[in-house]
């Protein structure tokens, strides 16, 4: 579909948000630099990835990362009780085992926004882990194949069979997929607003996209709902029509989103 580099899981996750996975300072020896060149390193930390861990109420607490097109969102949610934890993401790049992400949104805190870190990972096979974190992430798929994997940028909505194209600017509503999971987010780079985000998994033939809710940020209710689509790729550009998860009707118009300069 297109052709970008995608980075690590940086299922840096806790990074931001505070449960540990990565210290504040990280240091690089010599020895954890010997490792395969960055085409390896790209293509194998490509698709999604998962672990877990216990919170404080001894409740399990599901943390997925799809990693896409040099871009990732990370979400932690309870699927026991259908409760949205949080969520953060944007873009990266990697040098040999240390990768370094921008965030474009945090749910957890907005002031994280438009900062970079950087994050030592050791990635073996199809696990991966983090120096200072004893938490294993597993790969659920390797984002292939699939023509709608890949990092999407609102771009249009279609009305009464006329195309109304949304300006570019700070407000986002971006979506992402591996080959089995997909994510929405909306957010203000420029504010750092976050209004809300949801994701699951998802299947995509023969036209038809179904979408099943695993977490949603304004509303858990919705959670288990299979929500089917029309999907069509035209010009590059992916047409996705159907109903919306509230029951309205929707034609919107999603464009490659590109790495910034």
């Amino acid at each position: 579909m297109k052709n970008i580099f995608i980075f690590p899981l940086i299922l840096c996750t806790f990074l931001f948000l505070g449960s540990g996975i990565v210290s504040d300072t990280l240091t690089v020896s010599p020895s954890k630099l010997d490792k395969p060149s960055e085409s390896d390193v790209y293509k194998d930390l490509q698709g999604a990835w998962a672990t877990s861990y216990t919170n404080e109420s001894g409740e399990e607490v599901t943390i997925t990362t799809i990693v896409m097109d040099g871009f990732l969102a990370e979400t932690l949610y309870n699927v026991k009780t259908k409760t949205f934890v949080k969520t953060f993401g944007g873009s990266w790049t990697v040098d040999k085992n240390v990768f370094t992400l921008t965030t474009e949104w945090s749910s957890a805190d907005s002031s994280k926004v438009g900062t970079t870190r950087d994050i030592i990972f050791d990635l073996k096979g199809d696990t991966i882990t983090f120096e200072n974190d004893e938490k294993i992430w597993t790969k659920i798929d390797n984002g292939k194949p699939g023509d709608l994997a890949g990092a999407w940028l609102m771009s249009g909505r279609v009305r009464d069979g006329k195309i109304s194209r949304r300006e570019h600017g700070p407000r986002k509503t971006m979506k992402i997929l591996s080959k089995t999971r997909f994510q929405w987010i909306a957010y203000n780079t420029e504010t750092g607003k976050f209004s809300g985000s949801g994701g699951g998994t998802y299947t995509a033939e023969n036209g038809k996209y179904v979408e099943t809710i695993e977490f949603f940020s304004r509303d858990g209710s919705r959670v288990g709902a299979s929500l089917p689509f029309d999907y069509e790729i035209i010009e590059n550009e992916w047409h996705h029509s159907g109903l919306s998860s509230k029951g309205n009707p929707i034609h919107e118009i999603w464009s490659p989103l590109i790495l910034p300069e």
